[in-house]
């Protein structure tokens, strides 16, 4: 059983993995993809991370502290990387979905 206080936090960093997901799915079908090359590798670096942090409130981790504290430095990079391109629908979403997600993992 999951810790409940870890419940509003696993749900931003659930929430942030999709909205990182559809961004590099999106950021893939731009005609100039050079120019989205590090929005789409942080976009999975940061999904990947929400994964770990994840992972470890769930089984309530020792490691839960640093784990979260890394997730939040991560998605403050991959949040200020889509406001770059917040003309794109899915950059704007990824980009509030990982700031929620920093917010809730700062809590921790």
């Amino acid at each position: 059983m999951i810790p409940q206080k870890y419940q509003a936090c696993i749900d931003a960093c659930a929430d942030c993995i999709v909205a990182c997901k559809d961004a590099s799915t999106e950021d893939l079908k731009e005609d100039d993809i050079e120019m989205m090359a590090r929005s789409i590798k942080l976009d999975h670096d940061c999904a990947a991370v929400c994964i770990l942090a994840m992972q470890s409130m769930a089984s309530d981790s020792e490691l839960v502290k640093q784990i979260c504290k890394l997730c939040v430095e991560v998605c403050t990079i991959c949040a200020e990387e889509c406001d770059k391109y917040d003309y794109m629908e899915q950059c704007k979403i990824c980009s509030e979905a990982c700031r929620k997600c920093a917010i809730e993992c700062a809590k921790m």
